[in-house]
C-alpha cells in the first residue's frame, strides 16, 4: 500500500460530488475556526456547526479532527499544483517564468488564511500525514524546477541542477512569505508591487549569477 493510500481520509459516502462539496464546506469552516481558536481548542462539534451540518454528518466525511487539518493542507497544495500546471512553459521564456511567479503569489494572497493555518498547525498531523504534506511541498518545488529547466534548455538562463533546485525553493518560500509577513509588507507594497519587486530581484540574481 502506498503512503498516500495509508493516510487517505475515509468516508462512508459514495457520491463523489457530495464528498467534494461537503469537504470544501468543512475546509472553509475549519480554516476560520483554526485561525481564531487554534487547532487544539477548536472542536469537531464547532466545525460541524460552522460548516452548516450536524456532528453526525461531519463524521460521515472524516474520522478525526486531524483528518480535517490534513484536508486543509492537501487542498492548498492541490490548488498550487493546478495553478502552476495551467501555465504554459513549453517555450522556456522568461515571460512564462514571470507569469508562473505572478500566479503563484496571487494564489497565496487569495489563500492567506489557509497557508497561515497550515504552517501553524501542521505539527498536529499524524506522522504519515506529515510525510505526505512534506512530499506535496516538494512536488510544488518541482513544478518551479521544471519551469526553470525549460528556461535553461531554451538558453534564457544558465544554472546547474543544484542551482535550479535552490532557486525553485527560493520562489516557493518567497511566495509564502507574503502570507506570514503581510502584516509588515502591506504597509509598503500592494500585492502587485510585491510580486514585481520579488520577480525583479529573483531574475536579477539568476541572470547575473555567473558575473
Amino acid at each position: 500500500m502506498s503512503k498516500k493510500e495509508k493516510i487517505i481520509v475515509q468516508t462512508s459516502v459514495k457520491d463523489e460530488g457530495l464528498i467534494e462539496l461537503r469537504r470544501q464546506q468543512i475546509i472553509e469552516a475549519s480554516v476560520k475556526l483554526f485561525k481564531e481558536k487554534g487547532f487544539h481548542r477548536a472542536t469537531t462539534r464547532e466545525i460541524a456547526k460552522a460548516a452548516g451540518f450536524s456532528i453526525g454528518t461531519l463524521y460521515e466525511y472524516i474520522r478525526t479532527k486531524e483528518d480535517v487539518l490534513y484536508l486543509v493542507c492537501d487542498h492548498i497544495y492541490n490548488k498550487v499544483t493546478e495553478c502552476l500546471e495551467e501555465i504554459s512553459t513549453k517555450n522556456g521564456t522568461l515571460e512564462e517564468l514571470e507569469e508562473a511567479i505572478r500566479q503563484y503569489f496571487l494564489l497565496i494572497d487569495r489563500m492567506i488564511d489557509e497557508f497561515t493555518v497550515m504552517y501553524q498547525e501542521t505539527k498536529s498531523l499524524p506522522k504519515e500525514a506529515m510525510q505526505y504534506v512534506l512530499g506535496k511541498e516538494l512536488e510544488m518545488v518541482s513544478l518551479f524546477e521544471k519551469i526553470l529547466q525549460s528556461c535553461v534548455k531554451s538558453g534564457e538562463i544558465e544554472l546547474t541542477d543544484q542551482e535550479i533546485y535552490l532557486a525553485a525553493n527560493h520562489l516557493v518560500i518567497q511566495g509564502q512569505s507574503w502570507a506570514f509577513r503581510k502584516w509588515a509588507y502591506h504597509k509598503e507594497y500592494t500585492i502587485e508591487e510585491f510580486i514585481a519587486m520579488q520577480t525583479r530581484l529573483f531574475l536579477k540574481g539568476i541572470l547575473h549569477f555567473r558575473d
